[in-house]
């Protein structure tokens, strides 16, 4: 009887059975699925067909264990649901908040931290952090070996984060072994727990991250997507504007002005967006699709899934036209 064996870069299962289904390979003798083959070699990406259920099972398995959990957030993009790990599992965490270097230098470490206080996460220790920059992974690695109570520490969080962008960082600054994690800008990239040795005392278990269903990149092409995720630290676009104005974001997304001050708009978005100004009556783009009435407090942000946020100085009355799957929502000022 043959062992089974899994994908060294999504951690699927592997089967040679059936070429719809996940981990499928035309040899059993390869140690990638088709799927990460194609992904690694030809940048082709297979919409994955898991759920949230499938995942929440492994973070209750996780929480079965007394083993350290690495939390990885996206500063670019906090979830509304940032405390829903906590529904799962119970194990010390080591809060960890990534791609420092998307956001720009001026906005101060100490601050961040503050912010993520208030969420109550009941963290050990927290740790901003750039896999793209080397930006204080020597700091995490020490935090690892004093938080972790056995080998194995588990690496979770949503997809897209950049969990195994990190593992395989770890890896290259400190591991004489070879990691074959995949890693893309795609989501739900890993599909199952693969657990990476480190060194004789440490291994980091991948996991593949609770599918975030309002993400606008679920909804737009690649070409779209390339512009959306950004690729280094980000220049933020201020705008002045009154009631009966609107500001367009690549035709994907409009905000009305529709009653308050003059106020002041400040988008951190990817630099490769266009933002556009106009008189919300001169212009009818976007205004047959759904339409979401938001009220923005002082010093509030308007979150776009997936795609960064909106500053706003003062209060104001907007309506937001956006895909209808696309999640918003408003949020005390990050920065």
């Amino acid at each position: 009887m043959n062992e089974d064996k899994y994908c060294i870069g999504c951690g699927v299962k592997l089967q040679d059975s059936n070429m719809l289904f996940e981990g499928y390979t035309a040899d059993l003798s390869n140690n990638l699925c088709a799927r990460c083959f194609k992904l690694k070699n030809y940048g082709e990406y297979q919409l994955t067909t898991k759920s949230n259920s499938e995942y929440i099972d492994i973070l209750k398995s996780i929480n079965e264990t007394k083993d350290l959990v690495l939390y990885i957030v996206d500063l670019f993009n906090i979830e509304k649901d940032i405390k829903m790990i906590r529904e799962y599992i119970s194990n010390r965490l080591i809060l960890v908040v990534t791609k420092r270097d998307v956001l720009p230098k001026s906005v101060n470490d100490e601050k961040i931290k503050e912010y993520f206080s208030k969420f109550n996460l009941d963290y050990q220790d927290i740790i901003i952090i750039s896999s793209k920059k080397n930006y204080n992974i020597d700091e995490l690695l020490l935090f690892i070996k004093k938080y972790k109570s056995s080998k194995n520490v588990y690496v979770v969080g949503h997809t897209n984060v950049g969990k195994s962008t990190l593992i395989k960082k770890l890896m290259k600054n400190y591991s004489e072994f070879d990691c074959d994690l995949t890693v893309s800008v795609l989501p739900s990239t890993t599909l199952n727990k693969i657990s990476i040795k480190l060194s004789d005392d440490l291994n980091l278990i991948d996991t593949p991250g609770l599918i975030d269903r309002g993400n606008i990149i679920n909804y737009v092409d690649f070409s779209i997507m390339k512009k959306i995720i950004p690729r280094k630290e980000i220049k933020p676009k201020t705008y002045q504007i009154k009631a009966g104005q609107s500001l367009l974001i690549n035709e994907l997304i409009r905000i009305d002005y529709i009653d308050g001050a003059k106020n002041s708009f400040t988008f951190f978005v990817s630099n490769d967006l266009k933002i556009k100004k106009f008189n919300s009556n001169k212009n009818e783009t976007l205004k047959n699709i759904i339409k979401r009435n938001l009220e923005v407090g002082y010093h509030q942000d308007i979150v776009i899934n997936g795609m960064g946020f909106v500053k706003i100085t003062d209060k104001a009355l907007v309506d937001v036209y956006i895909d209808k799957n696309v999640e918003i929502f408003v949020r005390d000022s990050l920065i």
